[in-house]
C-alpha cells in the first residue's frame, strides 16, 4: 500500500536532484569541458560517445600539456563526480514516480537499471580518465580500451535510461487517473 506522501516525495527529489545535476552539466558543457575542448581542439573524453583508441587518448593528452591535464584532473573530474550520482538519482525518481501508477514494473525496474549502470560506468570512465592523466606518458593500449569502453557503455546505457523514461511518461500519460 501506497503511502499519501510518497508520489510528492519522488516529485521533490526528482526536482532537487534534476536541478543540480542540471546545474553540474551546464557547468561542465559551458566551462570545463569547453574549456578542454578550447585548448586542445579535440572532444574531451567525457564526449565521446563511440569512443576512442590509443592514438586519440595519447593525441588528447599530449596537446593538453600539463595544465590541460591538471585542470581535467582539479576541474572536469570533481563536478563529474557529483553528475552520474545526480543524474540517475533524478532518473530513478521520475521513473517510480511514473511506476506508482504503470502497471508494468518490469520497464520501471528497466529504467532504474539503466539509470544506475549509465552512473556506475560514467564512474569507471572517470577513474580511467585520471589513472591516464596521472599515468602520462606512459599509457598502456589496455588502459585505454577499458576506459574507452565504459564511455562507450555510459553513453549507451544513458540513452536507453532516457529512452525507457520517455516511454515510461508515454504510457503514463495514457493511463486513466485516480
Amino acid at each position: 500500500m501506497m503511502t499519501k506522501g510518497l508520489p510528492k516525495h519522488y516529485a521533490v527529489a526528482a526536482i532537487g536532484f534534476g536541478s543540480a545535476g542540471a546545474t553540474i552539466y551546464m557547468l561542465m558543457i559551458t566551462v570545463t569541458l569547453a574549456h578542454i575542448e578550447a585548448i586542445s581542439a579535440l572532444p574531451p573524453f567525457d564526449i565521446r560517445p563511440f569512443g576512442y583508441g590509443p592514438q586519440d587518448a595519447t593525441q588528447l593528452l599530449d596537446v593538453l600539456g600539463e595544465v590541460g591535464r591538471d585542470y581535467y584532473l582539479t576541474r572536469q573530474i570533481p563536478l563529474d563526480t557529483l553528475y552520474p550520482a545526480l543524474l540517475a538519482m533524478t532518473l530513478v525518481s521520475i521513473s517510480s514516480w511514473f511506476g506508482l501508477r504503470l502497471p508494468n514494473t518490469k520497464l520501471v525496474r528497466a529504467g532504474i537499471a539503466f539509470s544506475i549502470g549509465a552512473a556506475l560506468f560514467d564512474y569507471a570512465e572517470n577513474l580511467g580518465v585520471v589513472v591516464m592523466i596521472l599515468s602520462w606518458p606512459a599509457l598502456p593500449n589496455a588502459l585505454v580500451y577499458a576506459t574507452s569502453a565504459a564511455s562507450i557503455s555510459k553513453a549507451f546505457l544513458t540513452v536507453a535510461a532516457l529512452s525507457t523514461l520517455l516511454f515510461l511518461g508515454g504510457i503514463w500519460i495514457l493511463q486513466p487517473k485516480t
